[in-house]
């Protein structure tokens, strides 16, 4: 079955018109949708963002500074953090399985883009549109640094409650060292002391998530420190979805020890993340746990974590979960800005939700937000709905990166800090916290 016939079983709502092909051919329909969301062969540098042009140039001079360190003045770094089980050739770990982890691993790729790519033709190509040649972007290499013990660390139970053994904890304190000097070490020569964390969705690779936050960290100009969390998916068989969606919670408690161990370091000022599909409700639940234990002892959350931005592109989330969960837990005002991508015509989340039976968060449109919520975000300003326009399809749920306009309104919110309707993000404002982004959005007037 082709994408073109799949997209002809949509109506503008991404609903299937037909329950009775649904019901006879949903086993290849979703088992198509599988193949295609973890199509991974060779990888090229999306498009370049609307916002960058001959007018406006690509920014690179915190670029410069972040590539002082690597072979090449093109290549990059990012850092990683994992609980996926990694695979080893004689002795040799040489990749991440789709298998669980208890512990968290945390490491350095090292990216290449194309064949001796001087930095000024890289350049010139990210603020080029027409014509422009593809640049093919790998992993050229990957050291994991540190294996953090397992998870639940031991603990024993005192009069005064319970406490992890202290061989295990001082291991545990190791670990945590190590992370912290790998970033550090990588704050120090930023300009800006951001932290940009990348979660991903179902039927992701080790190397998928590498390589998109790659895209999206290169095209802020490559701002701050990047962290790809990258939990164990990519199950391509007819049920993986259900294994990934198992494993999604699965890892709540390492994403959680992660934002603990990036919040407490004095050089972080700022932590953006970034959640695609289903790594929403990774984050999600570990930042609601998170918000929980701070206000319960007493602290704002918003600076105990240190998290500016959230922003949520095409989330796989259940809404009326998010409002029992989220919106009733006050979710939002526990950060700077949160920013939610949707797109009513997600083909991948209109499958998704034939499946779980919910409206998925990702595809809301103002109309299908009840009179209770709409008093809610009137009052509160921080949450901003973005309906991004004439994405359709399968393939389209990657919007968040192969999107120019979508990609440059990212970049806008971590470079900026701006707000909708700002000159900087001049989105189309719809109602209430709802926006509009077109194809040309904030793209240059120049020829």
């Amino acid at each position: 079955m082709t994408q073109l016939h799949l997209k002809s079983l949509m109506g503008e709502t991404g609903k299937l018109t037909s329950e009775i092909y649904m019901r006879k051919h949903s086993p290849l329909i979703f088992a198509l949708f599988l193949f295609l969301s973890a199509c991974s062969s060779t990888h090229y540098l999306v498009k370049t963002p609307n916002l960058y042009s001959a007018v406006t140039p690509y920014p690179d001079h915190m670029a410069v500074q972040q590539t002082q360190n690597t072979q090449t003045p093109s290549d990059s770094e990012i850092i990683y953090i994992t609980d996926r089980k990694p695979v080893r050739e004689d002795g040799v770990i040489t990749g991440y399985s789709k298998k669980r982890s208890d512990s968290m691993a945390v490491g350095i790729a090292h990216l290449k883009f194309g064949e001796n790519l001087a930095w000024s033709q890289l350049k010139t190509l990210s603020q080029t549109h027409k014509d422009r040649a593809k640049v093919k972007v790998k992993i050229a290499s990957f050291e994991q640094v540190e294996r953090f013990p397992a998870t639940p660390l031991p603990f024993i139970v005192t009069p005064t409650g319970p406490q992890t053994v202290q061989e295990d904890a001082e291991e545990y304190q190791n670990s945590q060292h190590k992370l912290e000097t790998l970033v550090r070490e990588r704050l120090a020569v930023a300009d800006v002391k951001d932290v940009i964390i990348y979660v991903h969705g179902v039927s992701n690779s080790f190397e998928n998530a590498v390589l998109d936050l790659n895209d999206v960290w290169h095209f802020t100009g490559r701002r701050g420190v990047p962290i790809a969390y990258t939990w164990p998916s990519t199950n391509k068989n007819l049920f993986g979805y259900f294994a990934d969606h198992e494993s999604s919670a699965f890892t709540v408690h390492h994403f959680k020890e992660t934002i603990r161990i990036l919040s407490q370091m004095d050089e972080v000022e700022r932590i953006h993340i970034l959640a695609h599909s289903r790594g929403t409700d990774t984050v999600t639940s570990a930042l609601r746990e998170l918000i929980i234990e701070a206000r319960a002892g007493g602290h704002n959350p918003r600076k105990m974590w240190k998290v500016e931005n959230l922003i949520m592109a095409a989330p796989d989330l259940d809404y009326g979960i998010v409002k029992q969960r989220l919106i009733a837990e006050q979710f939002g005002l526990g950060f700077g800005k949160i920013t939610i991508y949707m797109n009513k015509d997600d083909g991948a989340l209109g499958l998704s939700q034939w499946l779980m039976k919910g409206l998925r968060f990702g595809r809301l449109t103002a109309a299908q937000q009840g009179p209770r919520e709409d008093e809610i975000f009137h009052n509160v300003k921080n949450v901003s709905f973005i309906n991004v326009k004439k994405v359709k399809g399968l393939i389209g749920h990657g919007y968040f990166r192969n999107h120019p306009g979508v990609l440059s309104d990212i970049v806008q919110i971590i470079a900026t800090n701006a707000k909708p309707g700002s000159p900087e993000r001049p989105l189309t404002h719809i109602e209430s916290n709802f926006w509009l982004l077109d194809n040309g959005y904030l793209k240059s007037e120049a020829p």
